[in-house]
């Protein structure tokens, strides 16, 4: 049996509307949840597949961390999707630049946030002293990777740019070597 804390806030979220959200985890996931609404504390049994019960965790982690229950049961999709959690308040000075800091990674309008999800095709959400991520070992290191550029005070620009190279890596991009973009068949 496992048990992580989930903040009060993200209780409801978690248990969803009649207890359909817990019931989703604990099917999908074959585990057990008792959730003490009081404590935030969640106690997970594994009842089933123990490899998918290893993954409730991080899928009860990601709600209390402000993802969707969608998005945290995507976890279960893909052997090596992941979900990872950048511990902000480690990599700043104090609360007025932890707050600088997260305005950085959020952007004007969460145009940062919204433009490192498009790049890396990773989920990102910032919310208290974490920023969370879920996506692929590789869109997640290129999310790491980023924050830390920003978070060492490096212009939005470059951190896009990064970006843009992995995002061709993981993804690959068109071969602009014809005019269609596709390149032609070796005969």
């Amino acid at each position: 049996m496992q048990h992580v804390k989930v903040p009060q806030d993200r209780i409801g979220v978690l248990i969803g509307e009649g207890g359909e959200t817990m019931r989703e985890i604990e099917d999908r996931a074959e585990v057990r949840l008792d959730i003490d609404s009081e404590s935030g504390s969640v106690a997970i049994d594994a009842v089933g597949d123990p490899v998918a019960g290893l993954v409730a965790p991080d899928i009860v982690r990601a709600i209390g961390r402000g993802f969707t229950p969608e998005s945290a049961l995507s976890l279960l999709e893909h052997d090596l999707r992941r979900f990872e959690l950048v511990d902000l308040a480690s990599e700043t000075r104090n609360k007025n630049d932890l707050q600088r800091q997260k305005g950085r990674l959020i952007g004007e309008n969460g145009r940062t946030r919204e433009l490192m999800e498009d790049l890396s095709g990773a989920e990102v959400v910032i919310k208290g002293t974490t920023l969370g991520v879920i996506g692929q070992p590789e869109e997640v290191e290129a999310i790491r990777r980023a924050t830390g550029m920003i978070l060492d005070g490096a212009p939005h620009g470059a951190v896009y740019s990064f970006l843009e190279r992995k995002h061709n890596e993981i993804h690959g991009a068109p071969d602009l070597s014809t005019p269609s973009g596709n390149a032609e068949e070796p005969r």
